[in-house]
């Protein structure tokens, strides 16, 4: 039975934080870029990944362990149980939103068959410690038993926070199975920790969920054992598992990207929790060093796609951008994180920019193929994948139906579900208006005190947002709407008589009455702005890339005259820049490319070219038109 008792949301803090998030409940998404896709994922996104887990054997293995037939039978990776409870998690989140009946009871059915599975003791999983199979906990370098546990964990806070207690079947065999995970880890048990972490992120938010300490105490025990080198070494280093150095001693987020972000999201929960500042300073200065030195402008990052992990400072590369969608999303749950814990606003920035240009950018238009990297630069159009059948390659020319490591689809749609938590949040005094989609934000600031926000934008198309009060408590109270970094020229307009204020980042704050009816409009400045990389960046210097408003764009050759190759493309900052039907125009040349490679020469080649325009797309929409070469740092051309 599901009874509304705490806020939707997948982080509830229950120590104090600098801001407190508003849940999807509270906060209603209509229409708009993102209400588009979050109708996309219910409607075609979560069937999609529901089909191909049952037409490549993931949701069968369960079927296949009560069967007596799984040693011989299973299929995909050792980590596939992970994506069935994304998948979960991901329904989970949309129940909570669209209460809908039909996936609720295709919820529960997989649910059912799940459970069944579950040993006496709480162990769950179908690749190690049944019938003819290898022992439990006997590979925890890469055996993800424990990755998979926690990912079972969050698709039962899910269920927790969107309104079922305790005596729902999920949530019943996920606190069976954290038990287990307490018992056998615990201070005097087995003191080891999982190659790849998300049993510290989840245990956390289970203790969040049900106020049970031990869930957290497990939590901080992983986080304290990493970096003792208790994982095997391997090729890539104990880096890869960021088992190197203790966790507090790091410069930077390296090794697996996806990693290192999931864990530093469970170091921030378990120091506010813990009162450990210091735990938090530290993934906040790691944090704000990779930012600066080891990511992509579209947000992504990972450079490296042998182990799927970051490079050096400023190793990237744009046609080896790795940038696993996964990352992504882990960088958006770090970056959330922070700014509650600080109360930052520049980290909702850190937040959007990854959203509009990683999470967005992998499913396609129809939502039924996904990017599970997103390269820069696409120097070879390639050919279309089938639709029928899963890639085996997570990098190439285009989007894939499904991929023999899913783990991007499913971490796709359940963000997606969970979006509408992250649009603001509130404190004592007031709202702050995070992210701009049209809808509805509701919250109560104490004693009774509502207030109800009705937003209304096309955003990021037009930088227009109107913002009309339509509940407000007694007395004064404060407004706060973030102004991006970039949005130089934003203004404030509170229909006072006054005109437009100006406003700049990372915030604009009204502290005073604003009574209910009151329309607040906000202008945020979308000109197409040209961006320099930094000179350490070598494998971009001498180029440069553009922006409008939180978009990334790209030049793809389907939009340039004669469809002529990328390569072949130089700009000219100098020269106009104009924006109409989502295509912004800049003055360049085309290049005459020699039809013989020469790649060593003595002197410079003398290169014919000629004046052209040079068109740029958004990044997020690349690749849906068929085969096609693509780049978003182009080099500078002069006369």
């Amino acid at each position: 039975m599901q009874t509304r008792t705490a806020v939707a949301a997948p982080v509830l803090p229950v120590a104090r934080t600098a801001l407190t998030p508003l849940g999807m409940d509270t906060v209603r998404i209509d229409g708009g870029f993102w209400g588009q896709r979050q109708d996309l994922n219910a409607a075609v996104m979560i069937p999609h990944c529901l089909h191909w887990e049952h037409e490549v054997g993931w949701v069968g293995n369960f079927s296949a362990l009560l069967e007596g037939r799984l040693a011989e039978d299973r299929r995909g990776r050792e980590f596939s149980d992970s994506d069935v409870y994304k998948l979960l998690e991901a329904m989970a989140w949309e129940i909570g939103r669209s209460g809908s009946p039909a996936l609720q009871e295709t919820f529960d059915g997989i649910v059912a068959l799940v459970a069944a599975c579950q040993q006496p003791d709480g162990y769950l999983n179908t690749q190690f410690g049944n019938a003819g199979q290898r022992p439990r906990y006997s590979d925890f370098e890469m055996g993800h038993e424990l990755y998979s546990t926690g990912h079972l964990v969050q698709a039962a806070v899910a269920r927790l926070r969107t309104g079922f207690g305790r005596e729902d079947r999920l949530v019943a065999v996920a606190l069976r199975a954290a038990d287990h995970v307490c018992e056998v880890f615990g201070a005097d048990g087995l003191e080891r920790v999982c190659g790849h972490p998300e049993i510290e992120v989840a245990l956390a938010e289970l203790y969040r969920a049900t106020g049970e300490e031990r869930y957290l105490d497990q939590a901080h025990l992983f986080l304290e054992r990493r970096g003792r080198g208790t994982l095997r070494d391997i090729e890539f280093g104990r880096a890869y598992f960021q088992d190197d150095v203790p966790l507090r001693e790091a410069d930077a987020f390296r090794g697996h990207a996806v990693r290192a972000l999931y864990l530093a999201a469970a170091a921030v929960d378990a120091g506010v929790e813990l009162d450990d500042g210091g735990l938090v300073d530290a993934i906040e200065r790691q944090y704000r060093r990779t930012l600066a030195r080891r990511t992509y402008l579209t947000g992504g990052m990972g450079s490296h796609h042998q182990d799927e992990a970051f490079g050096q400072d400023f190793e990237l590369p744009p046609d080896r951008a790795y940038c696993e969608t996964c990352a992504g999303v882990g960088s958006v749950m770090v970056a959330w994180r922070l700014l509650l814990a600080r109360g930052d606003l520049r980290y909702a920035d850190v937040i959007e920019r990854a959203l509009y240009n990683v999470v967005a950018a992998s499913p396609a238009e129809d939502g039924r193929a996904f990017f599970y990297t997103n390269t820069l630069h696409q120097r070879s159009a390639g050919t279309p994948l089938p639709s029928d059948e899963p890639s085996p390659r997570a990098s190439g020319a285009g989007r894939a139906a499904w991929f023999e490591v899913s783990c991007c689809p499913t971490n796709v749609s359940r963000t997606l579900a969970q979006l509408g938590t992250y649009v603001a949040t509130r404190s004592a005094d007031g709202v702050q208006l995070l992210q701009f989609v049209p809808g509805t934000v509701s919250a109560e600031l104490g004693a009774g005190r509502r207030l109800t926000l009705e937003v209304t934008t096309a955003y990021p198309h037009d930088g227009h947002v109107r913002i009309e009060v339509v509940e407000a408590p007694p007395g004064p109270w404060e407004l706060t709407v973030r102004i991006p970094h970039w949005a130089d020229g934003a203004s404030v307009d509170l229909n006072d008589g006054r005109g437009p204020q100006p406003a700049s980042a990372p915030a604009f704050v009204h502290r005073g009455s604003l009574a209910a009816g009151t329309v607040v409009d906000v202008a945020i400045p979308l000109v197409p702005r040209w961006v320099y990389p930094d000179e350490r960046i070598d494998a971009v210097r001498g180029c440069v890339a553009l922006e409008r408003g939180p978009l990334v764009l790209c030049a793809e050759s389907l939009d340039q005259p004669g469809g002529v190759d990328v390569a072949g493309l130089e700009v000219d900052p100098s020269g106009p820049v104009a924006g109409a039907d989502g295509t912004v125009v800049a003055a360049g040349w085309h290049v005459d490319l020699p039809g013989e490679p020469d790649p060593y020469r003595g002197a410079p080649r003398r290169r014919a070219r000629e004046r052209a325009d040079v068109h740029f797309v958004p990044y997020y929409s690349w690749g849906n038109r068929g085969p096609s070469t693509m780049r978003i740092w182009v080099p500078v051309g002069h006369d």
